[in-house]
């Protein structure tokens, strides 16, 4: 597995970077390759506004390469970006009363599985999704 950083914010972003690398260890045998792309408050309202016409802030965007893919032009291993708002990831870590390697973590594996496939549409699709989730984060000790 490759996991390409790249850093759009004013933020040293080394502690979540080594936190999911530390994550991503479990799916070492995996050839995925994705990037995470840490962005600000501004980048991230102005992604979901012309991706997803939401025109208000959220905490990650994944883009998964094979779901335009139709000519094919990304190598199988690339499976997509995922773009992480760390403003907003340490603004829920404190509503939600955890620490924020554990919402940075929860949203790199959300970002992740989105990447991979999973979605949360439906309450059966969600159930499966988020199982998976916590069962990856509580490996690396990274609970509620």
């Amino acid at each position: 597995m490759i996991i390409n950083y790249v850093n759009h914010t004013d933020k040293d972003t080394k502690e979540e970077q080594k936190l999911i690398n530390k994550i991503f260890k479990q799916f070492r045998h995996r050839k995925d390759i994705f990037s995470i792309i840490f962005v600000s408050n501004e980048e991230i309202k102005n992604i979901n506004r012309e991706y997803r016409n939401i025109d208000k802030i959220t905490d990650v965007i994944s883009f998964a390469y094979n779901d335009n893919d139709i000519d094919n032009i990304y190598a199988d291993d690339e499976i997509g970006d995922i773009f992480i708002c760390l403003d907003r990831a340490y603004e829920q870590a404190i509503e939600y009363g955890h620490s924020k390697e554990r919402e940075v973590g929860f949203l790199a594996v959300h970002g992740y599985l989105h990447l991979k496939g999973y979605d949360h549409m439906t309450l059966e699709d969600e159930k499966e999704m988020f199982s998976l989730q916590e069962k990856i984060l509580e490996k690396v000790g990274l609970i509620r």
